[in-house]
């Protein structure tokens, strides 16, 4: 076998490990407040990420995607086409390995982040500190800020908006009553716009119906499904509300239905984003290996997004239960309304600050948004412990993954 074959068996391998670890780590983002109010069993939760990951990473799943250097690095520091490789494999391997390191501590952090901190290594080592695109990087820091902040915000708002217009009235059931059609209607929306806004589904309806799917038709689908939708709802849904005996476990009930609808929306819009993650360095070594040339885009194989949405699933399966554990129940207790106040609020912010431009971090605002809800009920009902090690595990990301690459990147240049 030729050192050249090797070199991509090696890659492939690398954007499996990659992909396993995103399921095992990132995961936590789509299912873990759903385990935590047991709307569904961890059993449940592994399914259907596992099925919904592989779906949106495979059947509309991104086939070009940025190349991991761009906006990083400045690609003249490099000093050719084989250093490149090189940079672009150490710095996927030491993105997973410190994943690893933190899924197995139960710790959940931006796999994003960890790429990021890895080529900002690989960009010092080439080029010097000149050969960072120190802006860029700034932008990631930033974003340590702003998206616990922006989550926490809104899923204290929701959470308290649910309290003060159903649970702290006389007749909790009659105002679910009249207010579940808005509820489900706005979470209907939320779907949907979100759907077509930011996955390659958008661009495949927008084809369909012969026109680019912009921000506002994506808007206007979104309005017209949730209006449908809390029709409907008005209808049937409240039937089986009037039925109910128990006016708080019904509510519940109701909130715990809709946790799930956003559940499943966030973990296959994250195979359908995230499998870039891990496909989008190797598929940078690809095309370099078969002699193409990069620009600012690459195109992804479909056999690269196959073997993405393959490793989520495994990651889901294998190891997914340990950052569940730690989002879902070790910083506060959930219940069904606090996971919807969740789930609801993460997927908002993230569609609003990705199309405002500004930098965010789905894991970050996530647990932002469980510290929220926990903050609702006062900060006794948080785990302070647990929410320092997760901060200190989100500071170390980008030095440890750049440092891991250095050394992954001195060692390839010596083996190949």
């Amino acid at each position: 076998m030729g050192s050249e074959t090797f070199f991509a068996i090696l890659a492939i391998v690398a954007a499996l490990y990659m992909a396993w670890n995103i399921g095992a780590n990132d995961v936590a983002n789509s299912m873990a407040t759903s385990v935590g109010a047991k709307a569904i069993t961890l059993r449940q939760a592994v399914v259907i990420a596992a099925v919904l990951e592989f779906s949106g990473a495979f059947f509309v799943g991104n086939h070009v995607t940025k190349t991991v250097a761009v906006g990083l690095i400045h690609l003249d520091k490099v000093p050719d086409a084989q250093s490149l490789m090189l940079g672009a494999l150490a710095a996927v391997l030491a993105a997973a390995m410190w994943i690893t390191v933190a899924t197995w501590k139960e710790l959940p952090i931006s796999t994003t982040h960890s790429i990021v901190g890895a080529m900002v290594g690989f960009g010092i080592i080439v080029g010097g500190i000149r050969g960072v695109v120190w802006t860029t990087v700034g932008k990631v820091v930033l974003s340590w800020i702003v998206s616990p902040l922006f989550g926490a915000l809104a899923a204290y708002l929701v959470f308290r908006l649910i309290t003060r217009l159903i649970f702290a009235r006389v007749d909790p059931l009659r105002a679910a009553q009249k207010l579940a059609p808005f509820f489900i209607g706005f979470t209907v929306f939320i779907i949907v716009t979100s759907l077509l806004a930011k996955t390659p589904l958008g661009r495949l309806v927008g084809r369909q119906i012969g026109v680019e799917l912009a921000l506002g038709h994506a808007i206007l689908l979104g309005i017209l499904a949730g209006v449908v939708v809390a029709f409907l709802a008005g209808l049937f849904v409240l039937q089986r509300l009037r039925r109910g005996r128990q006016p708080y476990a019904d509510v519940e009930a109701l909130f715990r239905n809709l946790q799930i609808m956003t559940a499943c929306y966030v973990a296959f819009a994250h195979g359908a984003n995230d499998v870039a993650n891990a496909v989008g360095p190797v598929a940078t070594v690809w095309t370099l290996f078969r002699g193409g040339e990069i620009g600012q885009m690459v195109e992804v194989p479909g056999l690269l997004l196959a073997i993405g949405g393959v490793g989520i699933s495994l990651g889901v399966a294998t190891w997914g239960y340990k950052v569940i554990g730690t989002v879902g129940s070790k910083i506060t207790e959930l219940t069904n309304t606090r996971g919807f106040s969740v789930e609801i609020s993460a997927a908002t912010t993230v569609l609003i600050a990705s199309k405002l431009g500004m930098p965010i971090s789905t894991t970050h605002t996530v647990v932002g948004a469980v510290i929220g809800v926990g903050m609702a009920r006062g900060i006794a009902a948080l785990n302070l412990s647990v929410l320092w090690n997760i901060v200190v595990s989100w500071l170390l990301t980008v030095p440890i993954a750049g440092l891991s690459c250095m050394l992954l990147y001195g060692v390839l240049k010596l083996i190949f």
